[in-house]
């Protein structure tokens, strides 16, 4: 991989739409733009219009654009988890190579076999994730390259989705203009930077409270183990205080971001704000006191509903606790009602890079970070834009559609270059 090279993931929410762009250099991940704009066309985490959708997609990457100067043609995609299965796989060739090392091509080969599975015909393969890899019987090896062998394995996790979500997904960004390089798990990538390698093999609960669903993945022994999709957000909440406060949808969104506060021990009867009655000229008075009863009734359900979920999938036990993240864990007084709820650790997970420092980043910038990993452990090429040597207020936008252009163009023509993003477009869009 060049050592400079500019990395555009795409979060496709119910409540918002939001496109990171990151510059990886030398492995360090810098964040230089990003683009986030309400989001239509989905309902609890599934596309419901494809042109609202498309729409959203175009004035996020727009956003992002104007940020850097520089124009937006691929982007690393986010699937949500709600139609998503988890089964191992496993995998055995013999190694290729004369001298015996193991090199890209045997990896790329063994986890191409542990794909040999038979799967339903509505579903497609998404990923496969490493678990760990064998070789002559020598296991727990986390990257056999270099090494010396005859046979090499590989354990891991197959994870399928539904094809017709998949393909309202990928048309979706077709629709926007852009290409996919390549399409991730939305809760293995908040994992990769939501949570620490000990929370992870000591056993935890990731939960991402977004706008129209909360998504909940557990890890344990350093994977991930189950994960599922309750149909609860930040919508609710919003849809209770304009019931409650006989205001528009579109008030009640401001005053819960505004003054909203999930505990009600700890909000303030001082805190008075006036809201505009539906239908009327006239506005009413509320203090922050009473918009917390409303907010924490619907927090705490959704913590009871995660509860609940948690134990329908067969964890017994989260010895790391729990990590919240998502738009929703910004709110004051969530961490503090959660902690008395679930009755057990809890901390919050925000993305430490500068401009992105909010819960509701989490997964864009995680699908970036774990979109280069993988692709470098699994021995693929994901196609990127190259960063450009200054940053140029100077730049024509004639200069940077050549700039692009020829970045377009693959560096190897032997390079492998998202088998698993084509195999996606030839089946769906022939």
């Amino acid at each position: 991989m060049n050592s400079n090279e500019i990395y555009v993931s795409l979060d496709i929410g119910t409540s918002s739409v939001k496109v990171i762009i990151g510059e990886m250099v030398n492995d360090t991940l810098n964040i230089i733009g990003v683009g986030n704009v309400k989001s239509t066309g989905l309902r609890k985490g599934s596309i419901v219009d494809i042109d609202e959708t498309v729409h959203s997609i175009n004035k996020a990457v727009e956003q992002a654009e104007r940020m850097v100067g520089m124009p937006i043609n691929r982007v690393v995609v986010g699937v949500t988890g709600n139609h998503v299965q988890l089964q191992d796989c496993h995998g055995v060739v013999a190694v290729s190579s004369e001298n015996r090392e193991i090199g890209d091509e045997d990896i790329a080969r063994v986890i191409d076999a542990a794909q040999v599975f038979s799967i339903p015909p509505e579903r497609e393969i998404i990923d496969c994730i490493p678990k760990q890899f064998i070789v002559d019987g020598l296991d727990e090896i986390n990257d056999p390259r270099g090494m010396l062998g005859v046979r090499l394995e590989m354990e891991g996790t197959l994870i399928t989705g539904s094809k017709t979500v998949l393909h309202n997904l990928l048309r979706c960004v077709e629709k926007a203009g852009l290409e996919i390089t390549d399409i991730c798990l939305q809760p293995l990538a908040s994992g990769s930077i939501a949570l620490s390698k000990d929370e992870r093999n000591l056993g935890v609960a990731l939960v991402d409270i977004g706008g129209g669903s909360t998504t909940i993945a557990v890890f344990e022994d350093g994977f991930l183990k189950a994960t599922s999709v309750l149909p609860v957000g930040g919508e609710y909440i919003t849809k209770d205080i304009s019931i409650g406060l006989r205001t528009s949808t579109e008030d009640a969104e401001k005053i819960k971001q505004k003054h909203g506060h999930a505990f009600y021990d700890h909000a303030s009867d001082e805190e008075v704000f006036s809201v505009p009655i539906i239908g009327s000229d006239q506005h009413q008075q509320f203090s922050q006191l009473e918009i917390s009863d409303i907010i924490e009734a619907r927090m705490e359900e959704i913590f009871e509903l995660v509860q609940n979920e948690i134990k329908r999938l067969g964890v017994r036990e989260i010895p790391g606790g729990y990590v919240l993240t998502g738009g929703v864990v910004a709110m004051p007084g969530v961490l503090e009602l959660a902690q008395l709820i679930l009755n057990n650790n809890v901390r919050k997970a925000v993305p430490d890079y500068i401009g992105v420092r909010e819960p509701q980043y989490t997964t864009g910038v995680g699908l970036i970070q774990f979109a280069y990993k993988n692709a470098k452990l699994q021995g693929r090429k994901i196609e990127t834009t190259s960063a450009p040597s200054e940053y140029p207020e100077k730049r024509s936008g004639k200069q940077t559609q050549q700039k692009v252009k020829q970045a377009k163009q693959p560096v190897n023509e032997e390079e492998k270059v998202g088998n698993k993003v084509k195999k996606f477009f030839g089946l769906f869009f022939e």
